[in-house]
């Protein structure tokens, strides 16, 4: 049995072990690379040790640790609570309005150039906030987050949009970068209004909040349902009542401190392509220094647990990409006689490693991996191709182990954690599975582009 293939039966194994016993799978993860690396790589074994844990995701834990630190103050200083009125006055208390804000808001962001992860980072604790507040169900919150996050991440100026059109254009092959920014947007936005109509996103529609008003926090009563339909609870009578109204919340000096806090961050990680993550602790160190009373005890609220799980899972793939499992998969494509068939399994190897890695890596590595396949064969187009696999490595960010689903994980209320941990994981294996045949369906099999 080939390296290759083992290193693919140990991540199953290890998924299987996390689901029947009670320990991290992301500690999981870490010891089986360690093992699969030492087992494996060239050199002595101090050697295997440093090319094992070179590929611990810094980024990633820096981005998940900052994010969920700086808002955990704002959520301490009451920012949090400031802004979700403020929201809710802009769209005059309808309360099924506000997901697709949501979902419009960081879609904008990511067409203009945002980084998905950065644009998810800023808007998830938002949303959040509004999930807790108005008994919308997190899951779907953090869905049409990221959902919006990748309908705009293929605008041409984008990041995804970039990596995508250049490798073409680079390989001499046909492109249509309008034809992929619409192809995102529109998929998304389907499985978006699934995603809310599973959730409970039609009852929404029938509850409202005067802009006047703020209701209590919800309690763990209040909370959506883990029933098989997701459907949200209903909101207490208090949150709805025009008569119940609390005072207004108004800025004062560290809710200032922070929103301005907030706002650099945006700044630096849309215009500056300065780490999110690096940005985040560097606000959040700031405010606490400006106002440690505010700060107490922020730092226990970052989400440990799940820093834990995805950046030992990245790091597991990270080692599976070091020792050639993903180029032996590649090679393995190419024996498949028919160029259709060739096609779909292309999708499949993109959808299945994003969703556990990096899709701004997996882009860069898959699109140049099919462009032999696109040049040697006249039965499958290439502009159908490219959309399709960029679809299938982008769709699959949902997963909770990659950057995207994370963050929504790690923002997700305290109590609805677990069940949002496991939401995503479900609809984001789903997405491995559907989105490759959906798309291949849309844009290889006809032919037409």
């Amino acid at each position: 049995m080939s390296v290759e293939l083992v290193s693919i039966l140990v991540l199953a194994v290890i998924f299987l072990i996390a689901t029947i016993r009670p320990v991290n799978l992301g500690a999981l993860a870490i010891v089986a690379a360690f093992i699969l690396g030492i087992a494996v790589l060239d050199g002595d074994v101090e050697e295997r040790t440093d090319a094992v844990f070179a590929g611990f995701p810094g980024e990633l834990f820096l981005i998940l640790v900052g994010v969920t630190y700086l808002f955990a103050i704002a959520s301490a200083n009451g920012t949090v609570d400031w802004l979700v009125q403020g929201a809710i006055r802009a769209v005059q208390g309808r309360i099924g309005l506000i997901p697709w804000i949501m979902f419009l808001v960081t879609a904008c962001l990511t067409a203009m150039g945002a980084v998905v992860p950065a644009s998810v980072a800023i808007i998830a604790p938002i949303g959040m906030g509004f999930a807790v507040r108005y008994g919308i169900n997190p899951l779907m919150m953090g869905l049409l987050i990221i959902n919006g996050a990748s309908a705009g991440g293929f605008s041409p100026i984008s990041i995804f949009g970039g990596i995508t059109n250049g490798v073409v254009e680079k390989a001499g092959l046909p492109g249509n970068p309008t034809l992929l920014l619409l192809a995102s947007f529109f998929v998304n936005l389907a499985i978006s209004v699934v995603a809310f109509v599973m959730w409970g996103g039609r009852d929404l529609f029938g509850r409202r909040v005067e802009p006047a008003s703020e209701p209590a926090p919800a309690s763990a009563s209040d909370s959506p349902s883990d029933s098989p339909s997701g459907s949200a609870s209903p909101l207490p009578s208090a949150a709805l009542a025009t008569a119940e109204e609390a005072p207004a919340i108004t800025l004062d000096r560290h809710r200032i401190m922070t929103i301005v806090g907030l706002l650099l961050l945006a700044v630096a990680a849309l215009f500056f392509d300065i780490s999110v993550g690096v940005a985040a602790i560097t606000v959040a160190v700031t405010l606490t220094l400006l106002s440690p009373q505010s700060a107490r005890n922020a730092v226990d609220h970052v989400a440990w647990s799940t820093v834990l799980l995805v950046c030992g899972i990245v790091l597991y793939v990270g080692v599976m990409q070091t020792i050639g499992t993903i180029d032996w998969l590649g090679e393995e494509v190419a024996t498949v006689g028919a160029p259709l068939v060739a096609a779909l399994v292309i999708c499949f190897i993109g959808a299945a490693v994003s969703a556990f890695a990096s899709t701004t890596g997996i882009l860069g590595a898959l699109i140049p991996l099919a462009v032999p396949f696109l040049t040697g064969t006249d039965a499958v187009g290439a502009v159908g191709l490219i959309t399709a696999l960029a679809l299938s490595s982008s769709i699959v960010d949902s997963s909770p182990f990659s950057t995207s689903g994370a963050l929504t994980v790690a923002n997700a209320p305290e109590d609805r954690r677990d069940y949002v941990y496991r939401g995503l994981m479900r609809w984001g294996f789903s997405m491995v599975v559907l989105i490759p045949i959906i798309t291949w369906l849309i844009f290889v099999v006809p032919g037409w582009l």
